[in-house]
Order: structure tokens, then sequence, then C-alpha cells
């Protein structure tokens, strides 16, 4: 067997050799284009003016209104479309953009946070000498290289290990891992190499050590995906493009055109979503970036259109940061079934995925719980016994719909499209579908160029390689250190406001409110663990948030880290921006409302609840539910079989610790299965049996009660005669 997966291993190495040589023979052309744009100064090129104060929404609605036509409407404010939109307002074409939701609310927040080539595309590549896969990994390359120099403030290299645990595999994958660095050339990050063990477990102690021969280690990019769709669309802004969250579009505007005779797109009717008003906004191209959406649009234009968008789900946990090393990611290449598990380390957490499932189209994506769990055991087959991984470390949970086409251009219109498509259908209409996060500019790039083409607009080459992003003109890797001097702001805020905003972070530093404190002088926190500060919330307002979701789901990143912290960030952000967008009290409770739905379905509050219900089975021993029996009664003193917030407190305030009655309703909320503002003695058995299993993990009031007992314990504990001094 060892000798039969040598040889194959031996025969796809010569194949990745083909490739290599191919790769050499290109590199030089390859190096001189490359050198040639890296020394290009994009931003002088664009011979426009740049805004540096941001229209507000309302004047970017009222120039989507009052223009007699633009050249160019966006469809979608996701990573491509927004692309779309600054590739074409740089080009000097009028520029309108529009998006039903809210910039990057579907699959672009919802990514692996990687800026890749792609390594699994390039063994697929090798293995089938497939000359497509390869230079869709290179085109990738190419990409993961412009995005880290022109977005430094969000992007930053990542080390991820492979470990190895078959002696022939390390030659098989070493000598993938190399060509992947050498079809990058000169914009290779880091040379890929070889660890061995007792090195791979000083870099990553939770590992596995049983069986392992030794570790690769090779470079990719990683970025905080929300910020960074939205630094794309606000740079299309400050370009001039009038961009709109918030409004949809109803149906597509068409007139006939005299010279063909024939129906040909011009424009679309819009609605703001959050008045309700409609307008027209006319445009000589229309553009559908609309992602897994791509085929309502194109129903739109023609409702014969078939449907070439095929979706696919893709769930993604977040556990706490002690799972992994700060600076170094894991793959694991072949998992149970044959996918690929990515665990990283993300904004001080643990991010593992991905899965990929056939799914229903749906704004809403829904993490399932059999993918949670098959994350989980993924990741436990890669980590040492040691590391108890428990489902109630689960802190959030996503589900992100990525958008697999068929190629309509295509005989065979059955078989998914690997890359991309851009089409143009009979009316004009441009649509740009599939892709992945990482190309999104090239992808752009090639739309407008077949948008230009076929609708004779007067516009030259894209140029968009190597153009700063919003945030990145003033940002350099230590500007923290001034944010923390001029304006008082503790060190862990101050660095998360740099790589969040880039240069812009001093503005929202203006705006933090003065604590009271000796330190931090300003910067009031959203949640005490997490460096999210209240002047975020009014900054995003400036960036065009309209909702609670925008802040906690894509300005800040807060709901994506933790569904509870989130939770318990929502009525004091929903306060500020009450005050700044003059809510009413309706709309505040509207606004708290549907943030806390998000959060229960969208970010996996739900599936996390479900780990303890009033049907969740108690497996605790004899012994056990004694001692839990023993602590309940410490705080039911009456017998009642049951405790409330009364109980609580009287006992907490007995050894001198004090709980608002706010946070301790919240406390007992979080046990309380049956909602009758108590947690009967069931109940919290139940409690501890989850515990116990793992389902469920730093729950406030099992800590509380067991704290409260050790006190107790202590204080009633007799003194002998000797400590006292004696007596007779």
């Amino acid at each position: 067997m060892a000798i039969r997966k040598a040889v194959k291993g031996t025969a796809v190495l010569a194949s990745g050799c083909l490739v290599a040589f191919y790769g050499l023979t290109q590199l030089t052309e390859y190096r001189k284009k490359q050198a040639r744009l890296s020394h290009v100064e994009a931003v002088e090129q664009v011979n426009m003016a740049f805004q540096d104060e941001l229209p507000s929404r309302q004047a970017q609605l009222t120039a989507l209104r009052n223009n007699q036509e633009f050249d160019v409407l966006v469809v979608g404010g996701g990573a491509t479309g927004s692309g779309c939109a600054l590739d074409a307002v740089t080009r000097n074409l009028k520029t309108a953009l529009v998006e039903r939701d809210d910039f990057s609310s579907g699959t672009s927040s919802r990514s692996t946070k990687l800026i890749h080539g792609g390594v699994r595309y390039l063994q697929k590549a090798i293995v089938k000498l497939d000359y497509e896969q390869y230079m869709m990994v290179k085109e990738a390359l190419h990409e993961r290289s412009n995005l880290l120099n022109i977005a430094p403030h969000l992007t930053a290299l990542l080390p991820i290990m492979l470990p190895i645990y078959k002696w022939w595999q390390l030659p098989y994958y070493w000598a993938g891992i190399k060509i992947y660095d050498l079809v990058a050339g000169a914009q290779c990050l880091k040379s890929s190499y070889i660890l061995s063990k007792t090195k791979a477990l000083e870099l990553f102690p939770m590992l596995k050590r049983d069986k392992l021969v030794g570790a690769i280690v090779y470079y990719d990019g990683q970025h905080n995906d929300a910020r960074m769709n939205l630094a794309i669309a606000l740079t299309a802004a400050r370009y001039g493009a009038a961009i709109a969250n918030y409004t949809e579009v109803v149906h597509l505007l068409k007139r006939v055109d005299p010279q063909m005779g024939k129906e040909r797109v011009c424009g679309a009717r819009c609605r703001d979503v959050i008045t309700g008003q409609e307008f027209d906004v006319r445009a000589k191209c229309v553009i559908n970036a609309t992602g897994p959406f791509t085929d309502a649009l194109r129903k739109m234009d023609d409702k014969k259109n078939p449907n070439i968008c095929q979706p696919s789900a893709g769930v993604h946990i977040v556990i706490p940061g002690y799972y992994s090393p700060d600076n170094m990611g894991l793959l694991d290449p072949a998992t149970s079934d044959g996918r690929v598990i990515f665990f990283l380390p993300w904004e001080k957490m643990t991010i593992a995925g991905t899965t990929d499932t056939p799914t229903e189209i749906t704004p809403h994506p829904i993490p399932m719980e059999e993918d949670i769990n098959f994350i989980l055991t993924e990741v436990r087959n890669y980590l040492s016994p040691d590391v108890e991984v428990r489902r109630g470390d689960v802190l959030a949970a996503w589900s992100g719909i990525r958008p697999l086409v068929t190629n309509p251009n295509s005989k065979d219109t059955q078989s998914i499209c690997r890359n991309h498509i851009v089409h143009i259908s009979d009316s004009g209409l441009v649509t740009i579908a599939g892709g992945k996060w990482t190309t999104y500019r090239s992808m752009a790039e090639e739309t407008l160029d077949a948008a230009v083409k076929a609708h004779n607009l007067p516009a030259g080459p894209s140029k968009t390689v190597g153009l700063m992003l919003e945030g990145a003109k003033d940002w350099t890797p230590t500007m923290y250190i001034r944010l923390v001097q001029d304006y008082g702001l503790e060190v862990e805020v101050a660095q998360h406001l740099a790589s969040s905003y880039g240069g812009r972070a001093y503005e929202v530093a203006k705006m933090a409110h003065v604590t009271g404190k000796r330190w931090p002088i300003v910067g009031k926190r959203l949640v005490s663990e997490f460096p999210y500060i209240e002047s975020e919330v009014q900054y995003a307002i400036k960036e065009y948030a309209c909702t609670a979701i925008d802040v906690i789901a894509r300005r800040t990143r807060l709901g994506f880290l933790n569904v509870q912290a989130a939770e318990e960030a929502l009525p004091r952000i929903v306060d500020i921006m009450g005050k700044q967008l003059t809510w009413s009290e309706q709309r505040k409770r509207e606004e708290l409302a549907a943030a806390k739905q998000f959060l229960y379905y969208e970010m996996g509050y739900k599936a996390r609840s479900e780990q303890l219900t009033d049907t969740s089975e108690i497996t605790l021993t004899p012994a056990e539910v004694g001692r839990y029996m023993k602590r309940f009664h410490k705080f039911d003193k009456e017998n009642k079989g049951f405790i409330t917030t009364v109980d609580v407190q009287r006992v907490l305030e007995s050894i001198n610790v004090y709980i608002d009655a706010d946070t301790l309703h919240e406390i007992l909320n979080e046990v309380d299965l049956n909602k009758n503002g108590q947690v009967e003695f069931n109940e919290f058995l139940q409690l501890m049996s989850a515990v116990k299993k793992g389902q469920v993990s730093a729950n406030r009031l099992a800590i509380l009660m067991k704290t409260a007992e050790q006190s107790l314990d202590q204080t009633e504990k007799p003194v002998s005669v000797d400590r006292s001094g004696g007596g007779v």
C-alpha cells in the first residue's frame, strides 16, 4: 500500500514538474508585467477629484434620483459589485451602485477571511493536468499580492501549517507547496518550509502529536472581509460614485433601440427600503453583480432565462482564541468526507471552516447543527487529546452561500464553471457571477472591459491595480502608538482602530467620549472583553450604517465573534444610533428585536441555545446529583424547589458580592428554560449535565453558584481552638 502511494505520489510529482516547467517559461514575462504594474502610481492615473468628506446617504440617494443618466449602474454591493463600481468610476465613467441590503451583507462578509490562491485548486490542476485551474490559481495569487498592498491595514500575512502524519506525504505535499510558491513568482509572500515534529509542536502546541512526522508551513493572506468590502465601496464613493445601500431594484427599465429594433436595458426602477420611496435610475449599462441572487435579476431581464446559479452553503464557527496560536493557522487537506478544513486565528479568536453542501438561495442563511458538529469533529482529529473540543465553546457560527455557476455561453449548461463568468444578454444586461473573494478586482476589470466594449462607453483601461483603498493612505504599522499618545486610548483599542480604519482611525478617536477614569482617558467600550468603542457606532453612520445589525455584523465584527457579547452591546448601540438618527422609541424596539433575531438565527445563537433545553437529558451520577443538590440548597433556603433573582442576590450579598438586578435577571434567564422567571432544580441539573458533556461552557450562573458555594463553605468552616487563641 505504501509503495503504491509512493509511486502515485511520484507520478503526481512528475506532473507537477511539467506545470513547474510551464511556470518557469512564463516567469520572465510575468515578472516584467508585475514590475511595471507595481511601479505604477494608480492614484496619479485617476484624473478626478477625491472627496475627503463622504456624502451622506441622503445625498447619495438625491444623486441617484436627479442624475439624468449614468454610464454604469451596478446592482449588488458585495465585493464584486463594489469592485465594479470602483473600476468604473476610476475610468471616468459616471457610476451608480445600489444594494438591497447593506454592503457586504451576503456572502462577502461570511468567508474564511483568507486572501489566497487556493492550494486545493492547484493540487487538482496538477493531478488532472487542468490548465484552467492552474490559470485560476495564478490569477488569484497575483490578486492576493495586490490586495495586501492596497489595504495593508486590513490585511496580514498568515503562516499556515500543514501537519504530516505519514512519511510518504512529506515529499508529496512539499512539492505541491513549492509549486504554489513558484506559481506566485515574484509575488511569493514568503518561502514555504518544512518543520520537524519537535518544532511543529513548539509552534502549534495544541496539535495532536501521535504519529506526527513533521509539518510544512506556507504563507497566504488574511483580511477583515466585511471591512474590506466596505473600504472598496467607500473608495468608489470618494471618487464620485453614487452608492446607496438599502436600495432595491423593483424592475429593470427598457427602451427600444431604434438602430437594432430590440429592447435594451436602460436602467432600473429602485426603491428605498427604509422609506419605501421609488424612483428611476437610468444608465447606459446595467451590471448584475448580485452573487447568489444572480438569477433573480436575470429573470427580471427575461423570464425565460434559465437558472445558472447552483448555491452551496459554507458554514464557519468561531471558538476561543486559546484553541490556536496567535499567528499560525492550520490546514486539514483531507477531511473524513474529502473536504478541506481551515483552522485559523482571527481577531484574537479561532475560526474553523468550511463546509460545502447544496442549499436553497435565501437572504438569511442559517448554520445547521450537523455542519457545526462536522467541523468540531474534524478539529478534534487534529488537536491533542489534552484539548477538549467542546460544543459549548462555539461562540458564533454562520453560513455563507457560495454562488457556483454554470456558464450560459457553454453548450454544456449543466457543468459547473470553476472560475467566474461574464455574460451579456441580448438586451445588454451584463452579468458577472461566480469567482472568489481574492479575485474581485480582476473580475471587476474583466466585467467593465466587456461592458465598455458592448455598450461603446467612453473609457480607457482599468486603473485599479495599486489603487489604495479607504484608510490605506495614512496608515503605518506604528500609527496606533500615536492614537495612544495623542488621545489617551487603551493600546488594544488603538491597535483595533488602526487595523480597522487605517488612516481614518483618527476621525474615530476624535469622536470618542471621555471615560472619567485615570486611564484610558477616552474610549468607552461597548463590551468589556472586546476593543470596540462607542464612537465607532457614531462613525458607522458616516459609513452608511442604517441598522443595529449593520454595526454588530459589518462595521464592527462583534456579531461574528461572540453572539452573547453582541447581544449585551445591542441596547447601547441602539441608544447611540437612535440619538444620531432621531429614532422613535418604537423604532428602537424594532431595531433591538431585529438585531436579536439576526443573532439568534444567522449567527448561531439558536444552535447554541438549543444545547440546553427543557428536554435535555440529564447524565449525572448519583454522587454528582447529591453534590449539585447541596449547592442548589445554598440558594434555595426555603426548599421551594426553585430559585429566583432574590435568592441569588441574598446569597451574593452575604459574601459581599453585588450584581445589579438587570444583570442577574439576564444570568438566570439563560437557564430558565420554561421562561417562568425562576430556575427549577431540574433545570439546574440539566445545566450542569450540559456543562459536563461540553455542550455548554462559561455559563455565568454555573460559575457564580460554584464560586458562591466555595465562599460560603469557607466562612462556615468552624474555627479550631488553637487558632482561636485557646479557652476553657
